[in-house]
């Protein structure tokens, strides 16, 4: 409905992005509607309809602490928005605010229970609505409704708020709260309307900018929960059906029983969307970034399961309902369902291995600190509970608290603000929203791209710049430029742009094309090296490099066979996550959950040659959007397209979106060859590959080294490398036991002497000795042997490997209550420089320091007789 009523005012529907940000490193996660707007706002592309509305999937984490506590936070939410870029402003947004709400033809609520919260300087918004129709005591001043980022568009906003009625109110009548935009439950912010009429200057001023705009937000969570007359958003069928299955899951919990587990509820609910939706979009469970994110959701979901009783993996069996919810809108997720599922399976698998060790290292620091007689755990120890093993503090606190402990939680968030202020320099110190760029805006001089079938142009040269402004004329030096045609391409959807040189109708160099890209209403904008003088106005030869354009026509065209035929491989799933065309070499990103297994990149490999051998005419049609997906075309990652698109087909194996140059046949590209495959980040895989001459330079490299290789063993043929290789690998193999057992001989030897000196060490008996061993297997499986054969309470070796020092330490099964091997190692391991750890019946540690061996047997007696 939203959608419809923006739309029958001239807006166009902009669909919902990816969460994944593509291009903007400022940003994690896409958080807001405005967020997809950015090039439109800053001035780097000019929309072809200043006037835009969308339906917004967006994530934010920064305060998941309040999800399932509050009626309203959410990680997952859709944000509704209508944008004016330069075209309408404040009287426009308010009008048609105060009709999409109150009209009956659309939302139809009672306008007695609307109020609007203005900016005290904007006298213009509250008069515009008065006009409109809202009454002046429902329109409240407040000092905060000014949006500002700090430098960039800012100006005042206008939030609007819903009255549920005095049953929703949760604060006495003369609380300060208990207003319009207070912290209330009662008055519900449904809407918030931002005038960006300023630019905020670096200097601290705020100058009007050239063009105002509207940028607007609304949370489709919290308008349904009007419509449905819910408590909360939860109560809502965007997120009941998730509940209701999680209760069925749980060991007879039932939602509305008690506050504790209905937070439970919120929270798996809300998380689930939130990772169902991210996983979707490409994104994968990691260490780092947006993958650290998606861990930790699972992982305060599973928690949140084990406390309604939930024993196992779950949230992968919630991932269908969530996709039947959004079905209408986003069928792809139901589609993914089943691969979403896995990925959210594998994680839960993982982190229920990582849960018994978090809770092993609290229990340990527990058992700990009431030993020394302590009573609060340390904020860096409780946020290693948090960062490594995924334990909310929340969940510490709890544990603790049955133990009599608190959590030192001003040092917890101490931790937690140093790993934000961590993530935030790895992203960059990029602002949220550029300044707004007019130079390019207002030149709509027409520039036609011809290189589609001309690589040479005579053409006007209709527009400079030199020092970031218009000019008439170009010395020596840089400079941009527009041509009224062009053979030239700019760079676009991974492929680079084209290289060549500008002449004079007389045949000379007049200036080197280094660049092109898109000016903000389209055109191709070229960077040059001046050589000699340029006028606007003047005709002149453009010539691109047309053998550096041929390479890349072959590596774009590649690239729509390999991603093809990675889909073939291992599933529609698979996304292409980003791509480079560049001459020498493609470079091709794409979705992927786990390991590529190499048999399966030689089938993809292999599919490729085999449609480059089968000789496809490569086709491009101009149509437009509806007709391109009716032939079937998949469009590439998430580029923007235009009304008329070009659909590109290799026969009739693979038909997409692409704008690019391609060969007229697949047989111009030759061979393909991958030459590396590799992780670049969580769930993203990379493959790089080389075609025609390079692919030839690469195999006949690679054939150079087999020769090599071939000489060295002294075989004839190629083809008895292999078997050779294989042949001394064996041997190597059984010279390596052979001298593995006749270590393990020896050691066993030494170990025999050792273990015949049994020590007393106060109330303990030890065996303690340096033993000579080649590798650290060997001191473990001495104390594998000392264990079997029951020989003290405790065990302490130490051995010289490879020039460094380590050391074993062992503790009997009736004897770990009152010493931990884990405890010890890091008593005596300062005295060969290093340190170490492990469990209560087994430790070790390796240091820089083997002559200090002898004084960590010697720390070994004093450690044990103090522990008396």
């Amino acid at each position: 409905m939203y959608l419809d009523f923006f739309k029958s005012k001239g807006h166009t529907i902009e669909p919902s992005a990816s969460l994944v940000p593509k291009d903007d490193p400022s940003l994690l996660w896409i958080n807001s509607g405005v967020a997809t707007m950015k090039k439109y706002f800053s001035g780097q592309v000019v929309p072809e309809n200043p006037r835009l509305t969308s339906s917004q999937k967006s994530i934010r984490t920064n305060d998941i602490e309040n999800v399932g506590k509050t009626a309203r936070h959410h990680t997952l939410f859709e944000m509704l928005g209508n944008f004016s870029v330069g075209d309408y402003f404040k009287k426009e947004a308010i009008t048609w605010a105060w009709e999409l709400l109150t009209s009956p033809d659309w939302f139809g609520w009672d306008p007695d229970k609307l109020y609007m919260t203005v900016y005290p300087k904007d006298t213009d918004a509250k008069a515009d609505w008065e006009a409109a129709g809202v009454a002046p005591d429902h329109i409240i001043a407040v000092e905060d409704n000014f949006w500002d980022i700090g430098e960039g568009p800012s100006g005042p906003d206008s939030e609007i708020f819903y009255d549920r009625g005095e049953s929703f109110n949760n604060l006495a009548a003369d609380d300060p709260e208990n207003y319009p935009g207070g912290e209330n439950e009662r008055y519900l912010e449904v809407w918030n309307i931002v005038f960006s009429q300023f630019n905020h200057e670096p200097d601290g001023t705020y100058k009007p900018l050239p063009r105002k705009n509207i940028d607007t937000g609304m949370g489709l969570e919290r308008v349904v929960s009007i419509f449905q007359n819910a408590k909360t958003n939860f109560e809502t069928d965007l997120f009941l059906p998730i509940i209701e299955k999680t209760a069925e899951l749980s060991a007879g919990k039932k939602y509305g029983a008690n506050h504790e587990d209905d937070v439970s509820f919120k929270v798996i609910a809300d998380h689930a969307r939130a990772i169902t939706f991210a996983i979707g979009d490409g994104a994968l469970p990691g260490n780092e970034g947006r993958g650290y994110v998606i861990r930790r959701l699972i992982r305060r979901a599973i928690v949140n399961g084990q406390k309604l009783g939930i024993e196992g993996a779950f949230l992968d069996q919630l991932v269908p309902v969530v996709g039947k919810i959004m079905q209408s809108y986003y069928p792809d997720v139901l589609k993914q369902s089943d691969y979403i599922a896995k990925v959210v399976r594998s994680e839960e698998d993982r982190f229920g291995e990582t849960l018994d060790g978090g809770l092993n290292l609290l229990n340990s620091l527990i058992a700990d600190l009431k030993k020394q007689g302590g009573s609060q755990i340390a904020g860096a120890d409780a946020f290693k509970l948090y960062d490594t093993y995924g334990f909310p503090v929340e969940l510490t606190e709890e544990y603790a608290d049955d133990q009599g402990i608190t959590v030192d939680e001003d040092g917890f968030k101490a931790e937690m603000q140093k790993q934000k202020d961590r993530a935030r320099n790895a992203r960059g110190k990029q602002k949220a929203m550029g300044l707004q760029h007019d130079l390019l805006i207002n030149v709509t001089t027409p520039s036609q791209y011809v290189g589609y079938t001309q690589l040479e142009t005579k053409s006007q040269l209709t527009e400079l710049v030199v020092d970031d402004q218009l000019a008439d004329e170009a010395e020596a030096g840089t400079a941009e430029a527009m041509f009224d045609t062009t053979p030239f391409y700019a760079e676009m959807g991974g492929q680079v742009a084209d290289k060549g040189d500008i002449y004079d109708l007389e045949g000379n160099v007049v200036a080197h094309v280094a660049d092109v890209q898109h000016a903000p209403n389209g055109q191709n904008l070229h960077t040059l090296t001046v050589v000699t003088p340029l006028k606007k106005g003047t005709t002149y030869e453009l010539k691109v490099d047309r053998k550096f354009h041929s390479k890349v026509e072959k590596n774009h065209t590649a690239t729509h066979l390999l991603d093809k035929a990675l889909r073939e491989v291992f599933g529609e799933h698979t996304q292409q996550a980003g791509s480079l065309v560049e001459g020498d070499y493609l470079r091709f990103d794409f979705t992927h959950f786990g390991q590529v297994d190499p048999a399966d990149l030689a089938k993809a490999e292999a599919i490729v040659n085999e449609k480059i051998f089968a000789e496809l005419p490569v086709t491009t049609v101009e149509t437009d959007i509806e007709s391109a997906k009716k032939m079937g075309a998949i469009a590439l990652f998430s580029e923007k397209y235009g009304k008329v698109v070009r659909v590109v087909s290799a026969g009739d194996f693979v038909t997409e979106f692409c704008g690019g140059n391609h060969v007229k046949n697949t047989n111009e590209i030759g061979l393909f060859k991958i030459t590396s495959e590799s992780g670049v980040g969580a769930g993203v895989r990379r493959i790089e590959a080389v075609t025609s001459a390079a692919a030839y330079q690469y195999l006949q490299g690679r054939s150079e080294i087999l020769d090599a290789v071939a000489g060295d063993l002294k075989v004839t043929q190629d083809a008895e490398v292999e078997q050779k290789v294989t042949s001394l690998q064996a041997q190597v193999k059984s010279l390596e036991q052979k001298q593995a057992a006749l270590e393990g001989k020896l050691a066993s030897q030494e170990a025999s002497a050792v273990f015949d000196q049994v020590t007393e060490a106060g109330n303990y008996k030890l065996i303690s000795g340096t033993v000579q061993v080649s590798k650290m297997d060997q001191l473990r499986a001495l104390a594998d042997t000392w264990r079997d054969q029951a020989l003290s309470d405790v065990l302490v070796l130490g051995a010289e490997v490879n020039g460094k020092a380590n050391l074993i330490v062992a503790v009997s099964a009736d004897k770990q209550k009152q010493v931990k091997a884990g405890d010890l190692i890091k008593a005596i391991s300062p005295k060969i420089n290093g340190g170490g750890g492990g469990r209560p019946n087994l430790a070790q540690a390796g240091g820089k320091n083997p002559a200090g061996l002898p004084d960590a047997m010697t720390a070994a007696v004093d450690w044990l007789k103090d522990q008396d």
